[in-house]
């Protein structure tokens, strides 16, 4: 799908374009101002193609660098949690008190089961 939006055969809200990578709102943004940041070129994950990664890397820096606090993220196979296999990375502002769990922090219910 990406390569569609890339393309500009699929609608996407595109934040910021580069000459070779997008920022664009994703579907389901988990926190106001969630952008992924895209290349151009299909590559499967950060591991393919280390100058592609390197350059859609550097872009989700320059958005990160805008923002007071932000996790940047990338996923490479399945068992590390991607599902889609076309190279992105996510710029995800946080806020104080987001309440936001990452996928490797535990969630607040599991926290209260160990301490039980």
């Amino acid at each position: 799908m990406f390569c569609s939006i890339v393309a500009g055969r699929v609608p996407a809200e595109v934040v910021r374009a580069w000459d070779d990578v997008i920022a664009i709102v994703p579907l389901d943004p988990v926190t106001p101002g969630h952008v992924l940041v895209i290349p151009h070129t299909h590559v499967a994950d950060i591991g393919e193609d280390p100058v592609v990664s390197a350059r859609t890397m550097a872009c989700a820096a320059e958005l990160a660098g805008e923002l007071e606090a932000a996790n940047v993220i990338t996923s490479k196979g399945s068992i590390a949690t991607q599902t889609v296999f076309h190279l992105h990375v996510h710029v995800v502002p946080r806020r104080e008190a987001d309440a936001l769990p990452l996928p490797w922090t535990p969630r607040q219910e599991a926290k209260e089961r160990c301490a039980a």
